[in-house]
């Protein structure tokens, strides 16, 4: 059974094959994309800090300050080195202290979030609520591990526990709650709320953050000029945020098919924030205009990316992916994928498990893990797009037609390339 609503198999043809009204304009963020980006004010505070630890080894929180400054640096550029040195600086701001302050815990937790290391997160973030300090953001935070790692139940009581309706924090997590559980229109609903409170705080992070992310939902549910608009009104507080960038470009190649502009987007995002898969969705796009040149470009500036052994575990889903479709190397897209599943049991983890094996010639298995572990679990369209295609190879057609009719219909999400992948079904 689907998590998401199925649009009439017919409705979804006659949407499929619409023209898309142009949403983006130029003028509107032009100036975004001539911005000098100028990081010394964040690389100053590091050095600040640095000077400090210099003349007084021992003083913790001076490692606090800098692992703050670091991960900002990580934030505002990608650069995996800054992640990593705020590791360091968190691992030994802990050490002195004995274990015993539930701040450094957490502040460490986040990071190992950001890198993915979800079950060393969860395991600090144990320490920390046996400490009990500042207990309400620690479940808030165990809440995030335990629904990243796929312990729904366990999420849930954390949810419950931090409930406050009146709470930006509560409100942006229970959005995340409903949109997992695939009711998209409760999600938004959440997130407009916690963004009304967001706006009334004043606080330029906190706004932007909202912004975006309420963006992002409301491309999901098809209201493209929505999320559009507030992508804009991140840029208006931050004209260097990469991820409100890409997602205008994400509209101008998915929704209005104008790849030139996407790309022209992405170009400049790269000059400033280093983040491996920006180098895929230029790939993406160059396969959808038949650019051979530049996706073979894009794809290797990917591989030689994620060489450096300091991303560890975080692009395993880019990499199976890459691996299956554009390296059409299985083998090695299987034992990341069982990686994958070891480190995080989610349905999307096993769907790239399944994925693998479906690419490795073996439908047998990977219909036997979709049905065990995936199948009714998420609504994803792109795990949606690989069950049916199992389910196709499997001769389950009776599986594939309602599977179809809702990857027609969040053809959006999946980017025009896969128009005629989804046709053929």
């Amino acid at each position: 059974m689907l998590l998401k609503k199925v649009i009439p198999f017919l409705l979804a043809v006659i949407m499929f094959s619409c023209d898309s009204k142009t949403v983006t304009n130029t003028e509107d963020y032009k100036a975004y994309l001539t911005t000098t980006i100028d990081n010394s004010e964040l690389l100053a505070g590091a050095q600040f800090w640095t000077r400090k630890l210099e003349a007084n080894p021992h003083q913790f929180p001076y490692l606090g300050k800098r692992a703050s400054a670091y991960s900002q640096m990580f934030i505002a550029t990608a650069d995996i080195s800054c992640l990593i040195k705020a590791e360091n600086d968190l691992l030994k701001a802990i050490e002195l202290t004995g274990n015993k302050n539930a701040s450094y815990l957490k502040s460490l937790a986040s990071n190992y979030i950001s890198q993915h290391r979800f079950k060393d997160a969860l395991e600090l973030l144990k320490q920390a609520e046996t400490i009990g300090e500042k207990l309400n953001g620690t479940k808030k935070m165990l809440f995030d591990v335990h629904l990243e790692l796929g312990n729904y139940i366990y999420a849930k009581a954390y949810l419950k526990d931090i409930k406050n309706t009146s709470d930006f924090d509560y409100l942006i997590r229970l959005a995340k709650w409903e949109d997992h559980k695939g009711n998209l229109d409760q999600a938004i609903v959440e997130m407009e709320k916690a963004t009304e409170i967001a706006e009334s705080s004043n606080l330029k992070g906190v706004k932007q953050w909202a912004f975006t992310n309420l963006a992002d939902f409301y491309g999901h549910a098809g209201d493209i000029d929505k999320s559009y608009q507030y992508f804009l009104k991140a840029l208006t507080l931050n004209p260097n945020d990469a991820y409100a960038k890409r997602g205008i470009a994400w509209i101008a190649y998915s929704h209005e098919n104008n790849a030139e502009e996407a790309l022209n987007i992405l170009n400049h995002v790269s000059t400033y924030y280093k983040a491996p898969d920006y180098d895929l969705l230029k790939a993406e796009i160059a396969e959808f205009t038949n650019d051979n040149s530049l996706k073979s470009e894009a794809i290797n500036s990917y591989k030689n990316a994620v060489r450096n052994k300091h991303y560890g575990e975080m692009y395993n889903k880019y990499n199976v992916m890459v691996y299956t479709e554009d390296l059409l190397l299985p083998e090695q897209a299987l034992e990341i994928a069982e990686r994958e599943v070891e480190n995080r049991p989610t349905p999307q983890s096993y769907d790239l498990l399944a994925w693998s094996y479906f690419r490795k010639g073996d439908v047998t298995k990977a219909n036997a893990i979709i049905e065990t572990y995936v199948d009714g679990q998420t609504s994803e369209p792109d795990v949606l797009y690989h069950i049916a295609e199992i389910y196709k190879a499997a001769g389950k057609t009776d599986k594939v037609k309602p599977l179809k009719a809702e990857l027609v219909a969040s053809l959006y999400e999946l980017g025009p390339s896969m128009k005629n992948k989804i046709n053929n079904l």
